[in-house]
């Protein structure tokens, strides 16, 4: 992914930040000799206190195919992408330049994780790590603890891998035309907020946090 200068994530705990915010993302697997990667979409939990750079846990079924990929070379990266929108090219026109002249383009928000995964499959890791991801999605009492052998959910355990990810590596962008003159910015957040389509919110809301921050 290409970061120039002014996408960057100014501190770690910008793109930290964001992440907490955000939990689905895609799991890219190296694939087997002779075959593409895996890609997953999945829902996780990241925790930044854990590790150099944080560390993020999910689990997926038992007979997803990626799994002897996975234990060949446990070297991985999440992908998260979200607060993205279409920036139409009148918008990015520079000053004193005929509207047409604006190039087209998108904004968004990208955040890549290289993690080196560990499988788990011990029922007694796979129970607390159900209960540490369920925790980040919902309030406490609304789902029955996770337990070994116990009901609802202790049978079910066999059924899946819980996947700890310990980040090694982060790559952070966020693309909102930070370069661009001040009257562009503005263009662009005009645009955003008069269009209103699903996504311009979101995309207009993370623009402003870069002017501001």
């Amino acid at each position: 992914m290409l970061i120039h200068p002014w996408d960057a994530a100014r501190t770690d705990t910008e793109w930290q930040q964001w992440l907490t915010g955000h939990d689905f993302g895609q799991l890219a697997v190296n694939g087997l000799p002779g075959e593409p990667p895996f890609v997953q979409p999945m829902h996780f939990a990241y925790e930044a206190g854990r590790g150099e750079h944080g560390e993020v846990v999910a689990h997926l079924a038992r007979p997803n195919p990626m799994w002897p990929a996975l234990e060949a070379n446990p070297e991985v990266v999440l992908s998260v992408v979200d607060d993205y929108a279409f920036v139409q090219g009148p918008w990015q026109a520079l000053p004193g330049t005929p509207p047409e002249h604006g190039t087209p383009t998108s904004v968004y928000t990208a955040v890549q994780l290289r993690c080196t995964a560990r499988i788990l499959d011990d029922p007694e890791e796979k129970a607390a790590l159900l209960n540490r991801q369920v925790g980040r999605f919902q309030p406490p009492g609304m789902s029955a603890t996770a337990a070994v052998g116990e009901a609802p959910y202790g049978r079910l355990l066999s059924g899946i891998r819980g996947l700890r990810l310990d980040v090694t590596e982060v790559r952070a962008k966020f693309k909102y035309a930070g370069h661009k003159p001040e009257e562009v910015q503005d263009r662009i957040a005009r645009g955003l907020a008069e269009r209103g389509e699903p996504r311009d919110a979101a995309a207009l809301a993370a623009q402003r946090r870069r002017r501001e921050s």
